[in-house]
């Protein structure tokens, strides 16, 4: 009887540690952002929560940036563009712009999805 007791505590052990790391070990999720003047396209519309990770292309002719959940990327010249990276923690609706004066009101915003 000693040595199932010890055995079932032992895997207690090995298993608690192994399942917190398998949860927190989801990959981003992708999501490419096409700026063109004056909105964007998104390959998605909606992710899960965690973190997400924008390419962002600025496929138009004038200056763009993205802007999302309080993270912004530089403004990008025309062929320009980088990665933001940004965690989603509670589901919801997020909008998205460009900051660039004038630009929102030409209508370059949008909705992401985080369920």
């Amino acid at each position: 009887m000693k040595r199932c007791g010890i055995l079932v505590g032992f895997l207690g052990l090995v298993l608690v540690p192994l399942a917190g790391t398998a949860a927190a070990s989801h990959p981003p999720h992708r999501v490419a952002v096409n700026m063109t003047d004056f909105k964007f396209a998104l390959s998605k519309v909606a992710v899960p929560r965690g973190t997400a990770v924008f390419r962002v292309t600025n496929k138009g002719q004038v200056i763009h940036d993205f802007k999302i959940a309080g993270k912004k990327t530089p403004v990008y010249a025309s062929g320009k563009g980088g990665v933001l990276r940004v965690s989603f923690t509670k589901a919801g609706r997020y909008k998205y712009i460009c900051t660039v004066p004038g630009h929102l009101a030409a209508g370059m915003w949008g909705v992401l999805r985080v369920r």
